[in-house]
């Protein structure tokens, strides 16, 4: 799918949130990345799984880790504490069976962390009850907090070679919680795992996590708009305007939804429809970042300055590190005839973002309207065309930067009389 170039513009992106509220933050490693590159173990583990003899073709899937932080001899013998506490696991009779045991393999994915899956438990309860019990044996014997994503198979349509990915994919859900959670892999474990397919630009692969997601759960907002984004990145503006209008239809006061819906219609250039949408969004929230920012920048846009100036503020005093806020800020005061604060505000856009080539050549403009300083306005409108030496307007202002330092030089020139 191509990319549309309206997406190549950093001031233009979609709305995303986390892909659960309680999240509390990213892990420092994605085991979801091993689904997409394997490592040896893991591809050692899922071919031993593939080749068990699993009755009833039943079995619970693990993925436990230790912290990296653990004192260098419990990491040695992590190891070990783990397999021992595997093998009693291993141990316990089935239950109504006197000689039957439950089953499993294992392996070593790093010294921290591991893969398991065992069989031939009658009740899912009892198969819980065990998984739990040995993640907190290990906790135990280790003295640290041991964090673990697990799946089941059968579960929804997956086939049995998929299940190790969907425990790696559990785990870094549980990450999100902090050490010592669990969590069974779900429709926000697939979230989390096209969020990072996302991030790396596989967008085909997001996609078809975000929908499988949705499957399990067809009514999960963050699924739905993480899906939009998706289809709004590769240039399927239709798809993600239809994603996002589902959306919107479960929740008509969903912020990130309301936005995206806005940025639709702003990159097909339907500005006013944009504006209606925005100002929505800004009326669920007014303190939101890119929300303010980009219903500022469209006001301008469209020729109202002095109503774009209140939300390019709130933007500036929400992130004072923004190099293009702050530009936009100094663009409106040019717009609103006040070349001092705008050489003001587009001094500190260059700080910023010295590369700015629009800040570059606002800041040789309101120079050039102050009358002042023109030479080194003629630099900054230089380099600005220099970045970007197509672009109509820094052309202008540099000609006329240039035209103005040109007179101000023959003003200074003294008169030669003829004698």
């Amino acid at each position: 799918m191509k990319m549309s170039l309206k997406f190549s513009s950093k001031e233009i992106h979609f709305l995303r949130t986390e892909s659960d509220q309680d999240l509390a933050g990213p892990p420092e490693f994605y085991f979801s990345d091993l689904a997409v590159s394997p490592s040896v173990p893991l591809e050692n583990f899922m071919q031993r799984l593939g080749e068990a003899d699993i009755p009833d073709d039943k079995f619970l899937c693990a993925v436990l880790k230790v912290p990296f932080d653990l004192a260098e001899e419990e990491l040695e013998k992590s190891s070990q504490i783990f397999e021992a506490c595997f093998q009693s696991l291993l141990d316990k009779p089935v239950s109504g069976g006197a000689t039957a045991h439950i089953r499993g393999i294992w392996e070593n994915l790093d010294e921290t962390a591991f893969i398991l899956a065992f069989w031939d438990y009658n009740q899912t309860d009892t198969a819980s009850d065990l998984l739990n019990a040995l993640k907190e044996k290990i906790s135990k014997d280790l003295k640290t907090d041991v964090l673990m994503g697990a799946a089941w198979f059968p579960f929804a349509e997956f086939r049995r070679t998929q299940v190790p990915a969907n425990a790696l994919k559990a785990i870094d859900h549980a990450a999100f919680f902090g050490p010592g959670h669990t969590v069974y892999f779900d429709a926000v474990s697939l979230n989390i795992s096209g969020d990072r397919l996302y991030q790396h630009g596989l967008y085909e692969a997001a996609i078809q996590e975000y929908q499988t997601g949705l499957e399990l759960n067809p009514g999960n907002i963050n699924l739905l708009n993480s899906l939009g984004v998706c289809f709004g990145v590769s240039g399927e503006l239709n798809l993600a305007m239809d994603t996002f209008k589902k959306a919107l239809a479960l929740s008509s006061a969903e912020i990130m939804v309301i936005y995206n819906i806005g940025l639709i219609h702003q990159i097909r250039e339907a500005d006013d429809k944009a504006l209606v949408y925005f100002k929505k969004a800004h009326a669920v929230n007014p303190d939101l970042f890119e929300v303010e920012l980009t219903l500022g920048q469209l006001l301008l846009k469209t020729g109202k300055p002095g109503q774009a100036l209140p939300y390019i503020e709130a933007a500036c005093q929400l992130n004072p590190e923004s190099g293009i806020a702050v530009r936009t800020m100094a663009e409106i005061f040019l717009e609103l005839k006040d070349p001092d604060r705008a050489g003001v505000e587009f001094n500190k856009a260059v700080k910023l973002i010295p590369s700015d080539g629009a800040a570059l050549s606002g800041y040789a403009q309101a120079m050039l309207e102050q009358g002042k300083n023109l030479k080194i306005a003629l630099t900054f409108a230089q380099k600005a065309l220099g970045l970007d030496p197509d672009n109509e307007v820094f052309k202008q202002r540099a000609a006329a930067v240039s035209s103005a330092c040109e007179q101000a030089e023959q003003n200074k020139a003294p008169n030669i009389k003829s004698a």
